[in-house]
Parts: structure tokens; C-alpha cells; sequence
């Protein structure tokens, strides 16, 4: 299996929207085509907010999984970048086969090329097979985090 990430352009929206749909995420919820490429384009408004995708090359570039990777500017921490990895996810019947690691590695690198002091990510309580992964590519618990719904 030969894996690629990639930065996503808009015609692979549909293909990470299929992705989005699943019940880990938004629970067949998602924007239309029209939307999402609306927004898409608009990520390019920030100077380092870029949607990713891994595409099995074995089989005609299929997109299989997807992550959104923002990388930001700090006065704090003497002016060093963070990152935050979000919206990761793998088609399902894929999932356990290093496509997930293959994208955390690639987030991890983009963060390491831009100077981030670190690389953050959130994940819903319950997914604990989520935070197995995640903590089997080394990354901790750290901190708490809170949110609001505006």
C-alpha cells in the first residue's frame, strides 16, 4: 500500500465529505459541494490553514483519509508557531492500516518545518480507540480543554 498526503483541492471535497459523514464525525451531516468549496476556498485567506489528503496510489489516488492542519503565529512563547491538527479521519474500512499515522507523521513534520514549539489536537471524550492511536505516536495528555457553544 503507497500512501500520499497531499494538500486537498476542491475536487476532493466530495470524497473527504464522504469521509466527514461517518458517525464518528458528523453523523451524515455535511455541506454541500457548493459550501465546502466556498470555504476551501477561503482557507486560503489564512496564511498557513491547508486541508490534507492521504490517497492510496495503489488505487488510482482514492482519497482515504483526511486532516486539517492550522499553523499560527505567536507573540507568546517568544514569537514561536503552534499547530493544531484538525478534523482526522480515515475511510472506515481502512482504518488500523498506518493511513492515520502516515498523516499524523506528515502534520508532525509540516509543524517541525514551521518552527512550532508544538502540535496540538482535540478529541471527543469518548473515542478512546482515538486516543490510543494518538498517544501510540507519542503524543500526551496535556492541559485541559474547554469550550463554549456561541
Amino acid at each position: 500500500m503507497k500512501i500520499a498526503v497531499r494538500q486537498a483541492t476542491p475536487d476532493d471535497l466530495p470524497a473527504v465529505l464522504g469521509l466527514y459523514a461517518q458517525p464518528d464525525m458528523d453523523s451524515g451531516q455535511t455541506l454541500s459541494i457548493d459550501k465546502a468549496q466556498k470555504l476551501l476556498a477561503e482557507f486560503a485567506s489564512y496564511p498557513n490553514y491547508r486541508l490534507f489528503v492521504a490517497c492510496d496510489e495503489d488505487e488510482g489516488g482514492a482519497v482515504v483519509g483526511s486532516y486539517a492542519l492550522l499553523i499560527m503565529h505567536n507573540l507568546a512563547h517568544c514569537g514561536a508557531a503552534s499547530a493544531i491538527a484538525e478534523d482526522v479521519v480515515v475511510v472506515p474500512n481502512r482504518q488500523g492500516q498506518g493511513i492515520g499515522r502516515r498523516m499524523m507523521i506528515h502534520a508532525i513534520e509540516q509543524a517541525r518545518l514551521a518552527g512550532c514549539y508544538k502540535l496540538a489536537l482535540s478529541s471527543d471524550r469518548k473515542r478512546h480507540a482515538a486516543h490510543a492511536f494518538y498517544e501510540s505516536l507519542g503524543f500526551a495528555r496535556h492541559g485541559l480543554s474547554f469550550l463554549i457553544e456561541p
